[in-house]
């Protein structure tokens, strides 16, 4: 039996969980007040203080952390990489503390990970399918400017995890078939997987794509442009507009789809239409990303928090249904897939990469 350590920081918050093989034995949510982490003056001078809560959750659980085979971490905003599992490194912790995509509470992840492994005797440390798993198809890359590139920036985990699962469901593998994933929570994102790789997805980090619960999506560049120099909105302002304030925020003044689908069912017609706007953009996103696969797709997937909203998925099955093989996932379980990527390695059925 393996048992492995799941760390995955959040802005305010810090999920953990233990899993001896695929069950899980302790799962919790620390919540870090907000007055607490604003004293921290970076992201990564929060590390003692977020190891050390972690550390005491295990020891009132009563866990032996010199029991842990692994401890596996939320992949941060490292160089884009390849789908899988990686074993953490030298250069892979560089690469977090600095920061090179940019900083979030992820970084922490795969640096905690590491500093617990190293002080328990045959333990490893590992990240697996970080947000900036880069697939795409050359041609994906390209815009009508080179100076702005597509990135791949999108809910790899739980799109990889779920597209896993599917495969196994109908006793094939994944890197044999074609899906079309569409994670839908926070942010939406929409993926082309082609015999394993997720070779075109809009960027739901920075504003491409379906609009969401808290994201503007694709916008009218023309008219951004005109608010950018408008000189009413600072630059925070404005980038709050697409990641934050965006989506379901901007029109309802909720960032809830469950909230937005209780207005729409009590008769509010703007709600309704809006949810309908978003379902509009999923559907459409889809048969885009059919094209990219040239038709051959074995599954359609909807997973995500929204995929619980019966409204929304009615809305988006308006669109697709003609398609078939429709196949729903709600929810996101970002700590199971963590484990079993780890699990996957410790068992020798998946490969361990390397960072460089």
């Amino acid at each position: 039996m393996y048992k492995i350590l799941v760390i995955n920081p959040g802005s305010t918050s810090t999920k953990i969980a233990v899993f001896e093989n695929e069950k899980s034995v302790l799962l919790k949510t620390l919540r870090h007040p907000v007055e607490k982490i604003n004293k921290f003056s970076t992201i990564s001078s929060q590390f003692e203080f977020r190891k050390e809560v972690i550390l005491n959750e295990m020891r009132n659980a009563e866990i032996n952390i010199h029991e842990l085979n692994a401890v596996v971490g939320r992949g941060g905003l490292v160089k884009p990489i390849e789908s899988g599992v990686y074993e953490v490194n030298d250069a892979l912790k560089r690469d977090l503390i600095q920061g090179v995509m940019g900083q979030h509470a992820s970084n922490l992840g795969g640096l905690i990970a590491d500093d617990i492994a190293k002080d328990i005797l045959g333990a490893r440390a590992f990240i697996a399918d970080p947000v900036v798993v880069d697939e795409l198809d050359d041609v994906a890359r390209i815009t009508g400017h080179p100076l702005m590139p597509r990135q791949s920036k999108f809910h790899a985990l739980n799109q990889k995890a779920v597209a896993r699962r599917y495969a196994h469901n109908i006793d094939k593998n994944y890197e044999d078939i074609n899906l079309i994933v569409a994670h839908m929570g926070g942010g939406i994102s929409v993926g082309a997987h082609r015999k394993g790789k997720i070779v075109d997805v809009n960027n739901a980090i920075d504003g491409f794509g379906p609009f969401s619960p808290a994201r503007a999506g694709t916008v009218t560049a023309g008219r951004l442009i005109d608010i950018c120099f408008s000189g009413t909105y600072t630059e925070d302002e404005v980038r709050s507009m697409i990641t934050g304030k965006g989506g379901l925020v901007a029109h309802l003044g909720t960032n809830q789809a469950h909230v937005a689908a209780e207005l729409a069912n009590e008769g509010d017609e703007h709600a309704r239409l809006i949810l309908k706007a978003m379902a509009y953009q999923i559907g459409k996103t889809i048969g885009g990303a059919l094209v990219v696969l040239k038709g051959e797709v074995d599954g359609i997937i909807l997973t995500g928090g929204i995929a619980h909203n019966k409204l929304v998925v009615s809305y988006i099955k308006e669109y697709i249904d003609f398609l078939g093989k429709i196949t729903i996932y709600p929810g996101e379980d970002e700590m199971e897939a963590l484990a079993l990527n780890a699990l996957g390695v410790l068992r020798g059925e998946r490969d361990c990469k390397v960072y460089l």
